[in-house]
């Protein structure tokens, strides 16, 4: 290639791509509805990782995609080490940024299929090294409506379509666009049993056969947004109202709305030499109070009567936790950025509400400063003062479900929110 052996002294960011299919070869224990039965019954949509590594001088950064729920913390640690291990960098230079679909399988029960996909990763990383190209770039944002609030009192939402587009620095040829989106990847509801990528592929393969080039969708703050349009003959929490819309093309509708805005400023979006690439993580410790058992009772009793959910495995470990004097837990939460330009995508492992990401900006002050979740794991939902107050699935419900995998049973304190969000600001590198 032509840049293969590119020069250090050559001042610009460089990129290299490669992306792998993960699609489990047989059936699996799929995670994301909580269901009885979380068996897959064959493939919708091809499942993928897509890797791009980024350097600058002596800056040298790994951004991977994965359609997936979201691995465990553990999985996700040990998957950024090794991809460290191949740049000769530390494991806050890698991030990985989960889709969130929920019709991919459970990394915790599917060992093998973990073990595959790491492997898959890996072996992509170092492929992608060999194919080093020089770039030039810049941030620009659509504005569309594939999400909505999921209280219908609630006007909040995060309406960017966030953009980084990158181009030949000779010819102008595009060689990828980073796409940021915020709507959960759940069109594709409880009833669906086939392995899928949800609207976030769809999207991916829109934009790809438009634009000829490689495109790559990070998740926003979605915790509390729901996909406007969705496809099943339930008639889920999270999409019970005239607000949203029931089709059998809703991948395609979400697709086509996001296609439709980028369209619309992709060639208003002028790429400049970039002199600013950074990965790095800041870390803040937050924590979550063990309520005490009556209260603990009512819960699990509203969970059975409004979502049908068995919260008796969930009860159980509340009364050890209580019965050892555990009167608090700790949740050690990673805050990773990743600038170029003056652009920033900072990620956080927990599912935040939009309004995070809202606060963020406007703290900043930057159009470009991009706050979403489901950045290397998924640590569960983490909501804002006034939705914690609210109680309900994001708050209460959703941990007799998962707590198994967040490590905590109960959502974690009030004015967590408010802190996280100082924080986030608080350690931008400017």
């Amino acid at each position: 290639m032509k840049y293969q052996g590119f020069s250090e002294k050559f001042d610009a960011v460089f990129l290299a791509y490669h992306e792998v299919d993960i699609t489990p070869k047989k059936a699996v224990h799929t995670i994301g509805f909580g269901r009885g039965d979380e068996e897959s019954k064959g493939v919708l949509h091809r499942l993928f990782a897509q890797i791009s590594l980024w350097k600058y001088q002596e800056e040298i950064c790994c951004l991977v995609t994965i359609d997936h729920i979201g691995f465990s913390k553990s999985h996700g640690a040990a998957l950024r080490s090794a991809i460290g291990d191949l740049l000769g960098v530390g494991m806050e230079k890698v991030m990985l940024c989960f889709s969130h679909t929920h019709a991919a399988p459970n990394d915790s029960l599917e060992k093998e299929y973990a073990e595959f996909v790491d492997e898959e990763i890996k072996k992509a990383v170092i492929l992608a090294q060999k194919h080093w190209i020089p770039i030039k770039g810049a941030w620009g944002n659509a504005y569309g409506d594939i999400g909505l609030n999921r209280r219908a009192e609630s006007k909040a939402l995060d309406r960017r379509i966030g953009i980084f587009k990158a181009v030949d620095p000779e010819s102008g040829a595009l060689k990828l666009l980073l796409l940021r989106l915020t709507a959960h990847a759940n069109v594709l509801k409880a009833d669906n049993y086939l392995i899928s990528s949800d609207y976030v592929g769809a999207v991916r393969d829109a934009l790809q056969k438009r634009f000829d080039c490689p495109v790559m969708v990070t998740q926003g703050a979605s915790g509390n947004v729901a996909p406007k349009f969705f496809s099943s003959v339930l008639t889920p929490p999270d999409a019970s109202d005239a607000r949203f819309v029931r089709a059998e093309n809703a991948l395609s509708l979400m697709a086509e709305e996001v296609l439709g805005q980028v369209e619309k400023v992709i060639d208003s979006i002028q790429p400049i030499d970039l002199r600013r690439l950074k990965m790095y993580s800041a870390h803040i410790d937050l924590y979550a109070d063990i309520l005490d058992y009556k209260r603990a009772v009512e819960i699990v009793q509203e969970a059975k009567q409004y979502a049908g959910i068995d919260g008796t495995l969930w009860l159980a470990e509340v009364r050890r936790l209580q019965t050892e004097g555990i009167k608090t837990q700790r949740d050690t939460a990673e805050m990773q950025y990743f600038s170029m330009g003056n652009g920033c995508l900072c990620g956080v492992a927990n599912e935040i509400m939009c309004e995070f990401a809202l606060r963020a900006q406007e703290l900043t002050g930057n159009q470009y400063f991009y706050f979403g979740g489901y950045t290397n794991s998924c640590g569960g939902y983490f909501p804002t003062e006034e939705e914690y107050d609210k109680g309900g699935y994001e708050v209460y419900w959703c941990m007799l479900i998962f707590y198994i995998y967040y490590g905590r049973v109960f959502p974690l304190n009030r004015n967590a929110s408010t802190l996280l969000i100082q924080a986030v600001v608080e350690n931008i590198l400017i």
